[in-house]
């Protein structure tokens, strides 16, 4: 949960220096969405699929002796049940799933951020794009270090994470490589309203007297991050 905090951390920063309400409101949205989701979805995988783990063996003979049974000569498995129980959930990583569901959120919050597919050639954003995932990976790889999943595992889960991220990322702002990237949908659905409603306000009002809330709190002249 570490990387998580980081996460809210992270976004709150960036809206304590441009003070953009829609964004932290969408951002943080988007990456409870993404981590819930996931988690959700890896567990009810975990329990309907119910791979060993690479190191089951040393969970049902934790002594390393063999028990058999005496009348029908099978091997008894006769580890803890919570140990056993927990070793039949492999497939697949919630480690993996859940570090890509909020770093590779992170991943597309900040392309669209900084317009890393602006057409500029600027390596150094794709560097700050990739570090996120990078991190994601080296939890991913970790796991099967550690010998508590398969490669299998680690990648499916990667991939539902990372899938998922996308999809809540997109629900909430626009592709990175669009020209209003750098925004949540909700921003421009507001001010595509306030201007609608810009020349009917005039016309009513002749003096200019008084203005929405978001002409008042919200629109602002947008500076590069």
């Amino acid at each position: 949960m570490l990387f998580f905090g980081i996460l809210i951390f992270y976004i709150t920063c960036l809206w304590m220096r441009r003070r953009d309400v829609y964004d932290l409101h969408h951002a943080i949205l988007g990456l409870l969405y993404s981590v819930l989701i996931t988690g959700v979805i890896t567990d009810a995988i975990k329990d309907a699929v119910g791979r060993p783990r690479p190191d089951f063996f040393w969970r049902c003979f934790p002594d390393g002796k063999e028990v058999y049974d005496n009348v029908t000569a099978n091997v008894i498995c006769h580890g803890e049940n919570s140990v056993i129980k927990e070793g039949h959930k492999s497939f697949p990583s919630g480690h993996s799933s859940c570090s890509f569901a909020g770093l590779g959120f992170l991943s597309w919050y900040l392309a669209g951020k900084i317009q890393a597919f602006d057409r500029r050639g600027h390596i150094a954003k794709l560097c700050v794009v990739l570090f996120p995932l990078l991190c994601a990976s080296l939890v991913a790889i970790s796991r099967v270090d550690d010998y508590w999943h398969h490669w299998q595992d680690v990648f499916a889960g990667g991939s539902l994470g990372l899938i998922v991220a996308s999809f809540c990322y997109l629900q909430f702002f626009p592709p990175p490589h669009d020209a209003n990237g750098w925004g949540p949908h909700a921003y421009f659905q507001t001010l595509a309203d306030t201007q609608s409603n810009t020349p009917m306000t005039r016309a009513a009002n002749p003096l200019g007297v008084g203005s929405s809330e978001a002409e008042a709190g919200y629109i602002y002249t947008r500076q590069p991050v």
